[in-house]
């Protein structure tokens, strides 16, 4: 990054340069910062700033990759509207907003929202477009482009499909329509991420992106499906309300990804997706929690920015999202996001300000709950029970283990889905939600004719480790009765592991019990079959 000149309301300074940055003394009043500044694309191997990926232009500037194109303070915090001219005999040239002008070796682009300028992007080179016509619910008509090289043309379509189906999703469950002339995706082969969000012009990894009925999978197809709906959906959630600083990243990332979860669930099988998301948390979230990388939703220092985005941030920080939601029902969940929206609209925010939205939205005091955002580590919820003259007790206690830098845990507010099923399978209570506020908390039921078989955690209602002895017999129970999916599916994979571990360390035979609740559920034709097939999976190595 090489300054030819600079000046502050049309007369040249000289500041000074150092690793750290610029600095230049300044009038005490507004004034009109120009600079020019020379960047060598060709040569800059960081995927970050303005690069080239094979003989295309291409940016990435979240977190701090705008500070390789030119002098600026590049904290989130800092908005602005963006009007940018790209010269250059490339014929596609592209950049935020809506185009304004166009002509020989040029192109203006003018975005009216205020962004910080980690939303910044810019392409040019040689592409073709799969295009498509969108009318949004307000009636704004929308050009929608994604640009490939033309050796990929035709491998688009179910990308745009994916898109146009995010945008009416988002009009339809949270009243959120775009807001622009234009939506443009480009596919890029070099790329850090899965994809990125800038305002108006979405750059995704070319894997994300391109699929034919040939060579790609149905987890090829899905991947480009969700990953579509994530970073349209960061067109409310991220670029009309952004975070103040990184600390609150989770603020963008976790709501994002809670939402294009929902999109997914509502697209494909809610229970599968369910669980496909909770078998990730454990395998990647739950180990960063126990180890000495163990860090909070929102962190409280960093050395490298680009540390940041961890499953801790993203996936629990989706999870949390989830527990707000199961605490205030949907309906709650629903006016605290119109408010949300109505009070941020073009502010960059903390998780402070989340928080307070629901608050007044629903009158709840989410003083407790805060303590996920600023505690580390997975809390273990351990369960006892009794049953004496048709009442059932269960005995709660929560415990998060010390994590790096937090010996000290204070309890955390748990919302804790739970149902009662009879001996001979019939549901004696539905779902119910017990919030967990204490270290120690009973929940009593009466009028039961006998001892019932409990369903706890249903839809993995929080992230956290449930500890109770049962049987094997009561899990193969659970596997054929259970009437919550994650639930007997929770049954059918704790047993799985118990049977294929016995079978390897003493050479036993598979459980007949087992066999016959397999056999059930692969019969059941009112479940899903997406869901028959993950119930009947056998856990993998790296989880036994």
């Amino acid at each position: 990054l090489t300054l030819i000149s600079a000046a502050i309301d049309g007369h040249p300074v000289t500041p000074e340069i150092t690793p750290a940055g610029l600095s230049c003394e300044v009038p005490d009043a507004p004034f009109l910062w120009d600079c020019e500044v020379e960047i060598a694309p060709k040569e800059n191997t960081a995927l970050e700033g303005l690069y080239m990926s094979n003989g295309m232009y291409c940016t990435q500037c979240e977190a701090e990759g705008f500070r390789k194109i030119t002098f600026y303070p590049d904290r989130p915090d800092v908005m602005a509207p963006f009007r940018v001219r790209i010269e250059s005999d490339l014929p596609v040239l592209l950049s935020n907003g809506n185009p304004v002008a166009r002509g020989t070796g040029f192109a203006e682009w003018d975005d009216p929202w205020p962004k910080p300028s980690y939303l910044f992007a810019l392409v040019a080179g040689e592409l073709v477009a799969t295009s498509e016509r969108y009318t949004t619910s307000e009636g704004r008509e929308v050009d929608l482009n994604i640009w490939v090289r033309p050796a990929d043309q035709g491998k688009a379509d179910y990308a745009l499909d994916s898109l146009i189906r995010s945008m009416r999703w988002d009009e339809e469950v949270y009243g959120r329509a775009y807001d622009l002339d234009v939506f443009n995706i480009v596919a890029v082969d070099d790329f850090n991420m899965g994809a990125m969000e800038n305002k108006g012009l979405n750059i995704f990894n070319s894997r994300y992106v391109l699929a034919s009925p040939e060579t790609a999978t149905d987890r090829d197809y899905e991947n480009i499906e969700r990953i579509i709906a994530h970073e349209y959906f960061h067109n409310w959630t991220g670029d009309r309300i952004t975070c103040r600083d990184w600390f609150q990243l989770s603020l963008k990332e976790g709501l994002t990804v809670f939402r294009d979860s929902q999109f997914s669930a509502d697209m494909r099988s809610a229970a599968v997706k369910r669980i496909e998301d909770v078998m990730t948390l454990r395998a990647r979230q739950f180990r960063e929690d126990n180890g000495p990388l163990a860090h909070p939703v929102r962190p409280e220092s960093y050395t490298e920015i680009n540390n940041f985005y961890t499953a801790t941030v993203y996936e629990k920080g989706a999870e949390l999202i989830g527990m707000l939601r199961r605490l205030v029902g949907p309906e709650g969940y629903r006016t605290a996001l119109d408010l949300y929206f109505s009070r941020h609209d073009g502010q960059a925010c903390t998780i402070e300000d989340w928080l307070q939205v629901f608050e007044d939205a629903t009158g709840r005091d989410l003083t407790g709950f805060k303590r996920w955002y600023s505690q580390a580590g997975t809390p273990r919820v351990k369960v006892t029970e009794d049953f004496k003259d048709g009442t059932y007790t269960l005995h709660l206690e929560q415990e998060t283990p010390a994590t790096p830098g937090q010996d000290e845990k204070a309890p955390q507010v748990i919302p804790l889905a739970l149902g009662l099923l009879s001996p001979n399978g019939d549901e004696v209570l539905p779902t119910t939600v017990i919030e967990l506020t204490e270290a120690r908390q009973e929940a009593v039921f009466e009028g039961l004719g006998a001892k019932p078989v409990p369903s706890l955690l249903r839809g993995f209602s929080a992230p956290v480790i449930l500890e109770r002895d049962s049987s094997s017999e009561e899990r193969a129970f659970l596997l054929a009765h259970d009437t919550d999916p994650f639930n007997k599916w929770e049954a059918g994979r704790s047993l799985a592991r118990e049977i294929l571990i016995e079978m390897v360390t003493e050479g036993a035979a598979p459980a007949p019990a087992w066999l016959e609740a397999l056999a059930s559920v692969a019969r059941d034709e009112a479940l899903d079959p997406a869901f028959r097939a993950l119930a009947l999976r056998l856990p993998g190595e790296d989880e036994l």
